[in-house]
């Protein structure tokens, strides 16, 4: 199926990442295909089973947390499952941006259609269809500490499901009931685990890193486009992009980011107009080394790739129900240390590249390292700054990057009466990640306008036809700087347009194919 495709039919557990970046970029649904129907039923009938019987099953016909010593009668089953969930509805904050909360929906039913989590069919249908018809819970973004499961969250979330909270559909805030009846849905009665099934999982925690995740793709691509742009405003050396150097150490990441640079900078006159008589041996690291930074930087996102694939696939909720021998089983799938790591690991690389991209706008401002160019790439410097403070602009968001780049996976706080020990705290760990790509896509943009206006300076010489594309289609937003302009709008247009892919796509998408 393509993205502009209005559904995914999907056979959860084997859900690409393609089928993700649709749901959250093209506001996609997906349903579960029919043949799951099948197990999920069969689960829930073992957990009806349980909560009739005379052993303790956690969750199922016992209390919660500290509480899992309480045994629950047959004739409380539903109003523990509901008390359940409004008990957890204790999030707080902004709420969550609901390309996130349809991602995490989707999730968590790819999830529970595995048949392993003991819900009924029609639960599964009622969130299908509040994806489908636009009934997005409205979801406080602070907390969950990822484990036991994001459950703050997750509770907002299934709250809706059952008439209570608020909502947005289709762009208007309203209470659930009245969201789920104009979309005639009707709120759904829990039964033996079903409200545990809904809140405890890696679901939050698993989509904002999932969105941190296709930010920052479009970002390093975005990043190797103005930094090729920079080596030739600086009138830098493409030498150190030679596949020679990337082979002989043999990391995919960096072969593959040499590839593109030489790839962007392909015949360009201006490269090869000062090739023979450039007195510099050198260049500093912001340019020769982008290969191997940026290389690095993709080697992580490749790997957090394979890790979030993995656990947005993955059944997280506890109990889980083994329906080929009818055992329910207490585990601790809900503890998000993978997410946690791999959020980690992504704030790493956003760091990394606005650093590096930061460093190569301080060289084209600086007279003494730019090769010729003008101080603070002012055509009439004096009386005008030029992109004198929005290179401390730059500096200002890299540092903050810098600081929330620290680990929040060694972290950890016992909860719930010290029965929840030792956490994960992915969901702080992935929720910094927009923040973090926010800042990341402001650096991009002000590196592209200084990228530019240098190129532009450099005339009559030209740059390569991949990098004239990108010149022309800022300037067909943004004109070159001449005399000092208000700038603030300046570095907001062109954040849009790196937001929405469209620097990459001006160079064209065969640049970064493999």
């Amino acid at each position: 199926m393509t993205s502009e495709q209005s559904d995914y039919v999907i056979r959860p557990g084997q859900v690409g990442l393609n089928v993700w970046r649709a749901v959250y970029r093209n506001k996609v649904a997906i349903t579960l295909n029919p043949s799951a129907k099948s197990r999920c039923e069969k689960s829930a009938q073992i957990v009806e089973k349980a909560a009739a019987g005379d052993s303790a099953v956690y969750g199922v016909n016992t209390g919660f947390g500290k509480l899992a010593r309480v045994r629950i009668s047959p004739k409380d089953t539903q109003t523990l499952q509901r008390n359940l969930i409004l008990s957890h509805c204790c999030g707080v904050g902004e709420a969550m941006p609901i390309p996130i909360v349809r991602l995490m929906m989707a999730l968590k039913i790819n999830s529970l259609g595995r048949g392993a989590s003991g819900v009924r069919w029609n639960l599964i249908d009622l969130l299908q269809n509040m994806l489908t018809k636009g009934v997005i819970p409205i979801v406080p973004a602070q907390g969950s500490v990822g484990a036991s499961g994001d459950l703050a969250p997750l509770a907002h979330m299934a709250a809706v499901m059952i008439g209570e909270g608020q909502a947005d559909c289709n762009g208007k805030s309203m209470p659930a009931a009245k969201a789920l009846k104009k979309a005639g849905l009707k709120p759904i009665v829990l039964r033996a685990k079903e409200g545990l099934g809904l809140i405890n999982g890696t679901q939050f925690s698993t989509a904002y890193a999932l969105a941190g995740l296709f930010e920052t793709e479009n970002l390093a691509q975005s990043a190797l486009i103005t930094g090729a742009l920079s080596t030739d405003a600086a009138m830098g050396s493409s030498a150190p992009f030679k596949s020679f150097i990337h082979e002989l150490r043999g990391h995919k990441g960096q072969t593959t980011a040499g590839h593109i640079l030489r790839s962007l900078l392909n015949g360009s006159p201006l490269r090869e107009s000062h090739a023979e008589d450039d007195d510099r041996v050198q260049d500093p690291y912001c340019l020769r080394c982008q290969p191997q930074v940026m290389g690095a930087c993709l080697d992580i996102l490749a790997h957090v790739s394979r890790t979030l694939e993995i656990e947005a696939n993955a059944v997280t909720d506890n109990p889980l129900v083994d329906i080929e021998t009818g055992e329910i089983l207490s585990g601790g799938n809900f503890h998000a240390e993978p997410v946690a790591f791999a959020a980690d690991q992504l704030a790493l690389a956003i760091a990394e590249i606005g650093s590096i991209a930061q460093r190569r706008i301080a060289l084209l401002v600086d007279p003494a390292l730019s090769y010729g160019l003008p101080p603070f790439l002012s055509p009439n410097p004096g009386v005008n700054s030029g992109f004198m403070i929005a290179e401390v602009t730059s500096a200002a968001l890299m540092s903050e990057n810098k600081q929330r780049a620290n680990p929040c996976s060694t972290d950890s706080t016992p909860t719930s009466a010290n029965q929840e020990d030792h956490v994960s705290m992915a969901a702080h760990g992935a929720r910094r990640l927009l923040e973090m790509t926010a800042n990341l896509t402001n650096i991009i943009a002000i590196e592209w306008l200084c990228a530019a206006q240098g190129v532009e300076l450099r005339a009559p010489i030209e740059t390569s036809t991949h990098l004239k594309a990108a010149i022309m289609h800022l300037r067909s937003k943004v004109p070159s700087l001449g005399d000092d302009r208000f700038m603030a709008s300046d570095i907001e247009q062109v954040a849009m347009m790196i937001k929405s892919t469209s620097l990459v796509q001006s160079v064209g998408a065969n640049v970064f194919e493999d």
